[in-house]
């Protein structure tokens, strides 16, 4: 008997749940829409849109805990659609998750990521932590469900009943906008939108931990933006350095890199693209040492005042495959004066993560601030 009862309660349970997510209608009275082109059509039996190279976002309302769903109908093709939730148009800040549906079936096929300041650091959010293998289907529908709670947050793929992905959220909570994108310049057709403000319970949760890398700078020092076509002179770097105006200083997340969009806007409007990132190293004798470094895009490292290296992390700058993503991948020996010594990376950015990060190995005789 008392297994007929808590199964009519989950049932019940069941309906309620199903009953208090509503279809959001899809028409420009409910979604500001900003795209190249868009359709509102009917789709494989369906009220839907077809949304190319553009978003569209919820008017009237705001998100911060619950469920959202949608199902899109993918193409073997690059592109990114997903959806942003949180987002705040004055800050630049979201959380997002969205496929790679020409990645399918491989460990990157789809990534959980902020914005920050308009930027997303997927060059920094990268690996199992973040992304799943998936083997899409180009024939159908594939549903999204995405559970949010807090920090927390869960996908589920095609009405599986355990998530694929539970990942701690890198925000405040803070209601913000629901935005809906398609891919870049294709198109991709949604459907059977569903957003719900009861907040879940989210059941096995249990997020990926990354491994730190071990003795990174932990904290770098930021300057004021300009443009990188000034680095383009070396002999031009006195002035350089002397105008900049001093930030703030960003700490190392995930253990792995500095993200400077947590003190920079990129595209706030202001002209530049460049970024001094500063240390401080005290050494007790003249001598080398090898440091070890990453950043994106690119960078010019300055040592006292002279440039002593110059690199590119971007993406594809490598291969086509290579997704600058940040490590310790480059390094310099650093030839060190006893006393204070002052390295600055000039780092510029272009899209994927504006980053820096970097470790001496061997740090016996120096102290770094």
């Amino acid at each position: 008997m008392k297994t007929r009862i808590n199964l009519l309660a989950l049932m019940l349970w069941m309906v309620f749940n199903a009953l208090s997510q509503e279809y959001v209608p899809i028409d420009t009275n409910t979604w500001k829409i900003q795209a190249r082109a868009y359709i509102l059509e009917k789709h494989l039996g369906v009220d839907a849109i077809y949304l190319q190279a553009g978003a569209m976002t919820l008017r009237n309302k705001t998100f911060l805990n619950g469920t959202i769903e949608f199902d899109i109908h993918l193409k073997e093709e690059p592109a990114f659609p997903g959806v942003y939730f949180r987002a705040n148009n004055e800050s630049g800040d979201s959380e997002q998750f969205y496929v790679r549906p020409h990645q399918s079936g491989n460990p990157d096929a789809n990534q959980a990521a902020p914005t920050t300041k308009n930027i997303s650091p997927w060059q920094l959010y990268f690996g199992p932590k973040y992304s799943f293998p998936y083997a899409y289907n180009y024939d159908t529908w594939t549903h999204v469900k995405i559970l949010v709670n807090d920090d927390k947050a869960q996908v589920f793929l095609d009405h599986s009943v355990t998530p694929h992905l539970s990942w701690k959220l890198f925000h405040e909570p803070k209601a913000g906008k629901v935005i809906l994108r398609g891919g870049n310049t294709s198109g991709f057709h949604i459907a059977n939108i569903r957003i719900s403000e009861e907040t879940p319970v989210l059941e096995n949760f249990n997020p990926i931990e990354k491994e730190p890398i071990e003795g990174l700078v932990q904290s770098w020092e930021i300057s004021d933006m300009f443009s990188e076509e000034m680095l383009s002179d070396p002999n031009n770097l006195e002035p350089i350095i002397r105008e900049r105006r001093w930030q703030g200083k960003i700490e190392v997340e995930e253990g792995t890199a500095a993200n400077i969009s947590r003190i920079q806007n990129l595209r706030d409007g202001t002209n530049g693209n460049t970024v001094l990132a500063k240390i401080t190293i005290t050494s007790d004798k003249d001598q080398f040492k090898l440091f070890e470094f990453g950043y994106s895009d690119r960078v010019v490292a300055i040592l006292n005042g002279e440039p002593i290296y110059w690199g590119t992390n971007k993406w594809r700058s490598r291969d086509y495959r290579y997704l600058g993503t940040v490590g310790l991948f480059d390094g310099v020996y650093l030839n060190l004066k006893k006393g204070k010594n002052e390295l600055m990376m000039a780092v510029s950015e272009d899209f994927g993560g504006w980053l820096i990060t970097g470790r001496f190995k061997d740090d016996s005789g120096i102290k770094v601030k």
